[in-house]
């Protein structure tokens, strides 16, 4: 080939190059996602309402209208939140083997806790929070996931014709899935029918397993320039789950725990934990020396990982079980986690509004605010 020739051969090749990537750049900045990201900037998780719902009355209507109500949601567009993430289980509106036939009794209690948060000038996340055993179905059972795909692009249908600015749909809550590769292929599965189902809708991604940072950064994007990725952030779990009895068993035996972290702040906590194992777990919690620049090191992570994709990511979960934390030390973590997403241009949905993490406390039926959590979280 003559040098002319090959001249002409390199421009022609470099003008291909630069007009996909103009394509490209214009497909994603053709996308609402990241101007919608922006109306999630700081919310609230609304717990225990459509999941998590073990009282004797469950999924029922009485517990519907009595369990968060508008004052409640007044209150929380009040403290200047400006979004809640509306956990939602389907396992009471799915149906097996017609998965697509969601009842429309149900469907319509859960669009009056949308309108409402809506009608408060709030933006709404809506979070298919399912049990454990749905998720384990999902990882091994390939029928299923092809229920419920068909259950999702029903669902999305419904919600199609909503708000799209303010409506957003979220795949699903804390994936269970040790294969993570797996996950990537039931994610895109998912994601697909519900974008068949609202073409306008923006979605909501995770990570595989429970949607910790670092399953994000295993995390490619999906083919779906329409999509806000997520992680959960509990770190370190010794201190935000202490005396929990759920997740890691000794967990249970945690009192005292202190934040920051240091080898002197667990000498009297590590002795608490009969197992050795475990113990030292407590013990390196200490020595890890867990403070704001240790929170900050991983919000950046996330925050890379994220600007190298050029995608949004927002964190809608973080928080600290209150029973058994001291106060000051869970306002100082709750502090150091949301300024470190807000330094990383992160939104934020602390868990949760009136749970066992909660920003208010229910007494007598009113809710009282924690004003040290809402200190900590820069709200009114």
């Amino acid at each position: 080939m003559s040098g002319v020739n090959l001249r002409v051969a390199f421009l022609l090749l470099a003008s291909l190059l630069a007009g996909c990537a103009a394509a490209q750049t214009g497909s994603a900045g053709a996308s609402p996602a990241f101007a919608r990201a922006a109306r999630l900037k700081r919310g609230i998780n609304a717990s225990e309402w459509f999941a998590q719902v073990y009282d004797k009355r469950g999924y029922k209507q009485e517990h519907f209208q009595a369990w968060t109500t508008a004052e409640d949601i007044a209150l929380i567009k009040s403290m200047g939140f400006d979004h809640v993430r509306l956990s939602v289980n389907p396992q009471p509106m799915f149906t097996e083997r017609e998965p697509n036939k969601i009842p429309a009794e149900y469907l319509g209690y859960l669009d009056a806790a949308v309108k409402m948060i809506l009608d408060h000038g709030l933006a709404v996340v809506i979070d298919l929070h399912p049990e454990s055993d749905l998720k384990a179905r999902l990882t091994k059972d390939d029928d299923f996931v092809e229920q419920f795909a068909d259950f999702w692009r029903t669902l999305a249908a419904h919600y199609s014709t909503w708000d799209a600015d303010r409506v957003f749909l979220e795949i699903l809550n804390e994936p269970e899935f040790t294969d993570r590769y797996r996950w990537l292929g039931v994610q895109a599965k998912l994601a697909a029918a519900i974008r068949e189902g609202a073409p306008a809708l923006t979605i909501i991604a995770a990570g595989a397993r429970w949607s910790d940072d670092d399953d994000l950064v295993f995390q490619e994007p999906l083919h779906d320039s329409n999509v806000i990725y997520n992680f959960h952030f509990y770190e370190p779990r010794i201190f935000t789950h202490q005396g929990a009895t759920w997740g890691a068993y000794y967990w249970h035996w945690l009192r005292g725990v202190r934040y920051p972290s240091s080898p002197e702040s667990v000498e009297r906590v590590a002795p608490l934990v009969p197992d050795e194992v475990n113990r030292l777990q407590v013990i390196r919690y200490g020595r890890d020396r867990w403070d704001a620049s240790r929170i900050e090191a991983e919000m950046k992570q996330a925050e890379e990982w994220a600007r190298r994709r050029g995608v949004p990511l927002v964190c809608n979960e973080f928080g600290v079980y209150r029973d058994y934390s001291d106060p000051q030390d869970r306002a100082a973590w709750l502090h150091d986690v949301r300024a470190a997403l807000e330094r990383n241009g992160i939104g934020w949905t602390m868990w949760d509004y009136s749970g066992s993490f909660g920003v208010v406390s229910k007494k007598d039926g009113k809710a009282v605010a924690d004003e040290g959590v809402l200190r900590a979280l820069g709200m009114k």
